[in-house]
């Protein structure tokens, strides 16, 4: 399903160059995004053989997927014309708008609801930064990063998108911030040590792997730390996740700037 952040007709092919090793497997691994896999497929490797810089890049980026790369290739039709592969480009532009928007950084900042929609004070009602040593996981272009470090003492931004962390190096180094550091890093492979954090924050992170996920935020957390899941204000209501609050979350609901439901989601770390 489109989520609407970008026009795809608005970017090259060529973004595909600025892909992390992740999100190439991601793809190759699902397949294809869409309900229609064999379509993606064959629009996937018109636009491939008709870039032949960005298929090798690709496969060195990430060797594991050379072997789906290629056959994907070599099972897709000639194009008709120019007008063909451009539509195939398109159509796979489209899939993964969300990989597509993260080269470049400044158009999340207008296009993201849950960023320009979102009030900092959401984060400050959640949980006490003051002073604190704070680590924002999957920070994207530090929508609660920034917020955090009005009041805490250094806050860290974990973010495995490249031009994502240079969006934020960029904003850091244009508006004098000191407490912020930038680290590339998983929300299941944190590179700190063990309960290091007073306070442990995401948005939009959690899900894929759950258990994994918690575990790992929980890990670098120390003893009576909190746990805080902020998405942010969309424009569609969101739902109670029943799995965070059966597994020792609090919900806070509120009526966000769109007038849909929102909830955030806090909870105490005991180890």
């Amino acid at each position: 399903m489109a989520i609407g952040w970008i026009n795809p007709n608005d970017y090259s092919f060529d973004s595909f160059l600025f892909l992390e090793r992740f999100q190439i497997r991601l793809m190759m691994n699902s397949g294809g995004w869409f309900k229609d896999k064999p379509e993606w497929q064959r629009n996937m490797g018109i636009a491939l053989n008709a870039n032949p810089v960005i298929k090798e890049y690709m496969k060195k980026r990430c060797p594991e997927c050379a072997n789906t790369i290629d056959e994907i290739s070599a099972n897709a039709p000639a194009p008709a014309d120019k007008a063909e592969i451009r539509s195939a480009e398109v159509c796979v532009l489209a899939s993964v708008e969300d990989f597509v928007i993260y080269t470049t950084p400044w158009i999340i900042t207008e296009k993201c609801d849950f960023i320009y929609g979102w009030d900092k004070q959401r984060l400050f009602d959640l949980v006490e930064l003051t002073d604190k040593t704070v680590l924002d996981v999957g920070a994207g272009t530090g929508r609660l990063a920034f917020a955090a470090a009005e009041k805490a003492a250094w806050v860290y931004a974990s973010e495995p998108v490249g031009t994502l962390r240079e969006f934020m190096r960029d904003k850091i180094a244009n508006e004098g911030i000191k407490n912020i550091r930038i680290l590339d890093g998983f929300v299941t492979d944190l590179p700190f040590p063990d309960n290091t954090f007073d306070v442990v924050m995401s948005g939009h992170v959690v899900g894929d792997d759950y258990g994994s996920e918690v575990a790992e935020l929980t890990r670098v957390c120390k003893p009576d730390g909190w746990l805080i899941d902020c998405p942010g204000d969309e424009k569609h209501d969101s739902r109670l996740d029943k799995r965070a609050v059966e597994n020792g979350w609090e919900a806070i609901h509120y009526i966000g700037s769109f007038g849909k439901d929102v909830y955030c989601y806090r909870k105490r770390v005991k180890k």
